[in-house]
């Protein structure tokens, strides 16, 4: 049995979408929060909260509204048309609110200009000292000054270094005193932050519209024992739109340094996905797609059951147990996950003196490179050996990453590529097994149980992690996300249903080739 590539990576178009839109959201949005308008860890997860509850909310709605929706187009495709469009246009609007801001303090405060100062510094005292006589708030100066004060008293020469602890303590407390600066701007005008606000929740609500469409239109023109193998494609598309941003913000030189102009990001993402749009409603007949598969699937005798008879069917107890589960072990990974891909932006610069594009970008090339041979293996050994071999991968990963230090930088990119691999592994397989629970007249319904539980996920980490390191330093980071993928690990281990049925032997399917 083959999967039609060619069709599914047109229709993985629409998921390419999504993930460019985001990858520039996750990796850019806490950092303008956090860096231009002055909110600590906290308030920046509150506000990314904020938006992702809107979301929650959505999601299912729209899952189900395409269910019921009848147009020349097909069921999805004008959700993932509209949305795409109104994401794209919000996106152009970020992109002139962020410069606006950018310019603004660095007009009316010294916090830009401040940042140069220490933004290629590493370790050297003197260098530090030298920082130390410009700071002009004494709030900052105190605990930077008791940090510099053990090593002026036993002298020190100009090669001298911080130790590694040290090193963290004050350039954390030099980060806040740039901070401190960039939140004087934002009280003394809050006029930038509500139109970035609104223009944020614009684009959100956009990309709720269709982020449940677009997901369910594979199962839409998919046979179920495909489904695995076709949504590793779906996510190797969004692996390429995700790298794509990420590509993008190291030719822009973007990903290491705070208190850039990221407008062109934006633009160019925002354009970009005007660009593919076009591309998949040109290749994509989403009505003739569906029509192929419910032909093949009669023919070969696994037609979904009639949807008039499935409206309103409930689960059995087991599968429903088994649904539930799948779902809250869907909303710890991505607790976890969402923490490290929404805060390395911060935490690499600030942390291990590095970029974040390139760690990220190794882990959706390594993603990108497994996400077939996964699909594949999947479809062979189950789904549910493969998610717990990958969520097993990515606590360890996660948990690796807390003991990498400044001198070891390079290691988050090893770490990082094994991260790739662990969630191609969860990703391709979780979803289908959640549809698998589905009749066919109900996958947009379930599709948006599945985005509501990981936007859930997301709409508290952000928040929740955030407090955590304003509480203990960015250092916790890690061990929070590993955490919460050993509490995903565990509700999976549980899960008895929605799991692949091997393939036959000797059959049909066993021999079908639907490629053109």
């Amino acid at each position: 049995m083959k999967l039609n590539y060619k069709k599914t990576i047109y229709v993985g178009l629409a998921f390419m979408l999504i993930s460019m839109f985001w990858s520039s959201y996750d990796s850019l949005i806490g950092k303008i929060l956090i860096d231009k308008f002055g909110f600590n860890q906290t308030l920046s997860g509150f506000v990314l909260a904020l938006d992702n509850i809107f979301a929650l909310f959505m999601l299912p709605f729209f899952g189900a509204l395409s269910d019921k929706s009848n147009s020349k187009r097909g069921r999805r495709t004008p959700f993932i048309v509209i949305g795409t469009v109104v994401a794209a246009f919000a996106l152009v609007g970020l992109a002139f609110v962020d410069n606006y801001q950018t310019n603004k303090i660095n007009d009316e405060s010294s916090v830009v200009s401040e940042y140069d100062h220490i933004k290629d510094i590493d370790n050297k005292v003197s260098d530090w000292v030298i920082v130390y006589n410009q700071l002009d708030d004494a709030t900052y100066k105190t605990k930077l000054g008791d940090i510099l004060d053990g090593y002026i008293s036993t002298g020190y020469d100009e090669e001298t270094t911080l130790s590694l602890a040290d090193t963290y303590d004050i350039k954390e407390a030099y980060n806040l005193y740039l901070r401190g600066l960039a939140w004087e701007q934002t009280t003394s005008d809050w006029s930038t932050f509500a139109v970035f606000i609104v223009i944020l929740l614009i684009a959100l609500i956009a990309m709720s519209t269709f982020r449940s469409p677009a997901v369910a239109l594979m199962p839409d023109v998919t046979i179920k024992p495909l489904r695995s193998k076709a949504n590793a494609v779906i996510n190797l598309m969004g692996a390429l739109g995700a790298a794509i941003f990420l590509v993008l913000s190291m030719v822009l030189g973007i990903d290491k340094y705070s208190y850039v102009n990221y407008s062109w990001a934006f633009i160019i993402i925002g354009g970009l996905m005007i660009v593919f749009l076009l591309i998949f409603l040109y290749k994509v007949r989403e009505p003739k797609l569906v029509e192929e598969r419910i032909k093949l699937e009669e023919t070969l005798g696994i037609a979904e059951d009639n949807i008039e008879t499935v409206e309103n069917e409930k689960l059995p107890k087991d599968k429903l147990i088994s649904l539930v589960l799948i779902l809250f072990s869907v909303f710890f990974w991505f607790m976890g996950y969402n923490a490290v891909t929404s805060k390395l932006s911060d935490y690499a610069p600030k942390i291990l003196n590095m970029g974040f594009s390139a760690a990220l970008l190794i882990a959706n090339v390594t993603a990108i490179l497994a996400f077939i041979p996964i699909g594949i293996i999947s479809s062979k050994i189950g789904r549910k050996k493969t998610i717990l071999f990958g969520v097993t991968l990515l606590a360890f990963c996660f948990g690796s990453v807390y003991f990498i230090t400044p001198n070891t930088g390079f290691l988050l990119y090893v770490i990082l590529g094994l991260t790739g691999i662990a969630w191609a592994s969860i990703n391709v397989n979780s979803y289908p097994m959640v549809v698998e629970l589905s009749k066919g007249s109900n996958v947009g319904r379930y599709t948006g149980y599945y985005y509501a539980f990981s936007m859930a996920a997301q709409a508290i980490t952000p928040l929740l992690s955030g407090m955590f390191m304003d509480l203990f330093g960015r250092k916790v980071l890690f061990p929070y996300a590993t955490i919460a993928v050993l509490i995903a690990l565990g509700t999976m281990l549980f899960v008895k249903h929605g799991d692949v049925k091997p393939e036959a032997k000797q059959s049909l399917l066993e021999h079908l080739d639907v490629e053109d």
